[in-house]
């Protein structure tokens, strides 16, 4: 688990990145120029098919690692500590990850999909900046991004500490800094993710 989310948590700073070149204002021509380099360059095109491999084994590890934590636990607590024990975002790891699945399916569907089909089988790249123009002047489309975002951003503040720490990164002396990096990053990275529907829907960016 730790692992292939060291991995994802690479890939969501690359993806993150590229997205962010919307807010230039420049009619989507830097986003097109990195979108199509990450399209048409074979390394990461391979990379890409290793991304997928290692999304699908962090979710069958984390339905794994759920269902071997219910078997343990026959019985309900009688007794809820509430948050003194632990954070309600680190007791619900398995729902917010399902959501973030179910918001990854929407939106490889109606992005990525259609591109690389478009790719292998078309006539060539479709304009992915117009495209999210366009999708994002629906309030409904728009909603299910912010609350795949803020799933995110709770699934990272606790995997992100996690990670290190089951890999024995987090020693005493990088503890906090650790941690504080963690929460940075689980707040900026969905951040930007979220401007980027906000800002298609109220006109800030063309």
């Amino acid at each position: 688990m730790s692992l292939t989310g060291l991995f994802l948590i690479t890939f969501l700073i690359v993806h993150c990145y590229i997205n962010a070149q919307i807010f230039w204002n420049d009619g989507g021509k830097s986003f097109d120029e990195l979108a199509h380099f990450m399209g048409t360059n074979v390394v990461i095109r391979t990379i890409e098919i290793g991304l997928f491999a290692f999304l699908i084994l962090h979710i069958v590890q984390g339905l794994m690692l759920w269902a071997k934590n219910r078997a343990k636990r026959s019985s309900k607590y009688a007794v809820k500590a509430g948050n003194v024990n632990s954070k309600w975002y680190s007791r619900s790891m398995g729902l917010l990850g399902t959501l973030i699945l179910i918001f990854l399916v929407v939106h490889i569907g109606m992005f990525w999909a259609p591109n690389r089909t478009a790719q292998t089988f078309g006539d060539g790249e479709l304009p992915l900046y117009d495209m999210m123009r366009d999708e994002f002047q629906h309030p409904g489309i728009v909603a299910l991004y912010l609350f795949g975002c803020i799933s995110l951003a709770w699934h990272l503040l606790h995997g992100f500490y996690s990670a290190f720490q089951t890999l024995g990164l987090a020693m005493h002396k990088y503890k906090m800094m650790i941690k504080n990096i963690g929460i940075g990053f689980s707040i900026i990275v969905p951040l930007i993710f979220a401007l980027m529907p906000i800002a298609f829907y109220f006109g800030w960016i063309q």
